[in-house]
């Protein structure tokens, strides 16, 4: 979107629509730790606790909590807390996270791939590998950011599960499902959602300016479509604001999604 309102503010971009449908993922948490991964979800992590979840946890993506919400790229001018990587670890399992991860492949029933394309054996590209992506996914909130939404990201089936999704934590037994789960997958073309009765996906919004057939066309599977598919909520002026002059003012978010 473009153009400029009565207020003389410019529309929401889509990166703007992202951050915003990122910062929802968060209201209401309370005081738990907020762990976002990308740059969109990091500014809408940083608008939740600006706006309606004040009591949620930020770290500087190392080893301190932050007392203050400082702009993208610049340090906290203030910290509340010591948090090492093994304390970091110790307050996952106790499900006091809600972290949003990136995924290389995502299927319908939220197994997140970031490991390996193609056979595990001989892969034909290798990534990251599993990292914490199981731990995440049983023991605390995950939600997934895709920046990039296509059928190469949206499978029927991953390659490799790293980050466990709803029908094989139900498998695994009520060990696997006491902590397990998957809000939101936000992309740059909407909101998903397993809010169905199988806990497949489920398409929650669209973006403004996106077409159903762009988001069906992009991926490799039957999402769930309601009768009625809202748009994404539109950023307040305040919210607006703050993501331009406040959090990022450098327009990284630009970066991840091109205006």
């Amino acid at each position: 979107m473009s153009g400029t309102g009565t207020t003389g503010i410019a529309a929401a971009s889509r990166s703007e629509y992202c951050v915003v449908a990122c910062a929802e993922a968060w209201r209401g948490a309370g005081e738990i730790l907020a762990a976002p991964m990308g740059t969109v979800p990091a500014i809408g992590a940083r608008l939740a606790r600006l706006t309606f979840s004040p009591g949620l946890l930020l770290t500087d993506g190392e080893a301190m909590l932050m007392g203050d919400t400082p702009a993208m790229g610049t340090g906290p001018g203030s910290v509340e807390g010591w948090l090492p990587f093994r304390q970091h670890l110790t307050l996952t399992a106790t499900g006091r996270r809600h972290v949003m991860m990136g995924a290389s492949q995502i299927d319908r029933h939220g197994n997140q791939n970031i490991s390996c394309i193609g056979d595990w054996a001989r892969p034909a590209r290798q990534l990251l590998g599993v990292r914490g992506a199981p731990v995440n996914t049983l023991n605390n909130p995950t939600s997934y950011w895709i920046p990039k939404h296509s059928a190469r990201v949206f499978v029927e089936h991953v390659d490799m599960v790293s980050g466990v999704g709803y029908e094989r934590a139900a498998a695994a037994g009520p060990s696997a499902t006491r902590y397990h789960r998957v809000p939101e997958v936000i992309s740059d073309l909407g909101v998903f959602d397993f809010e169905t009765p199988d806990r497949t996906m489920r398409l929650r919004s669209l973006h403004p300016g996106v077409s159903l057939e762009q988001v069906t066309g992009a991926t490799g599977f039957a999402l769930t479509i309601p009768a009625e598919v809202p748009l994404t909520r539109e950023p307040t002026e305040a919210e607006l604001r703050l993501i331009r002059e406040v959090i990022d003012p450098n327009r990284l978010r630009e970066r991840e999604v091109p205006a």
